[in-house]
């Protein structure tokens, strides 16, 4: 599968800090956060559930990967999505190893394994 989802407990809100939580331990931040509902609809368009994109990295994998294939930055930062799906809050990402298979580089490859058991822990921690 190119994903990884759980689903949770937690309201959105919750949802996030806990991730945001569980990824400071592992050295990741959020560059940023897009609420794709709140954009949509202020296009007026309809579109009612919740749908966040957190954009995370951490510098120092994105150096690593950087240094092996410059092409791999096509792919950062990861992104980590929460969302409602009816009345259930989720959250996911793309396999970063899913991914990168479309770069032929075994040592990319090996830093994508790790950073994608990474960001598995952060999430499954924030449930």
């Amino acid at each position: 599968m190119f994903d990884y989802t759980v689903e949770t407990t937690k309201n959105i809100q919750e949802a996030i800090s806990s991730l945001e939580t569980s990824l400071k331990e592992e050295k990741f931040g959020v560059l940023w956060m897009f609420d794709i509902k709140e954009k949509l609809q202020e296009k007026g368009l309809e579109f009612e559930s919740d749908y966040l994109v957190l954009e995370v990295c951490n510098p120092h994998e994105a150096e690593r990967v950087l240094k092996e294939n410059l092409l791999v930055g096509y792919f950062l930062p990861c992104k980590i999505v929460v969302y409602s799906d009816r009345g259930r809050t989720k959250i996911g990402m793309p396999r970063p190893t899913a991914l990168i298979n479309l770069v032929n580089n075994e040592e990319v490859k090996k830093l994508a394994k790790d950073i994608e058991e990474r960001l598995i822990k952060c999430i499954d921690e924030s449930i």
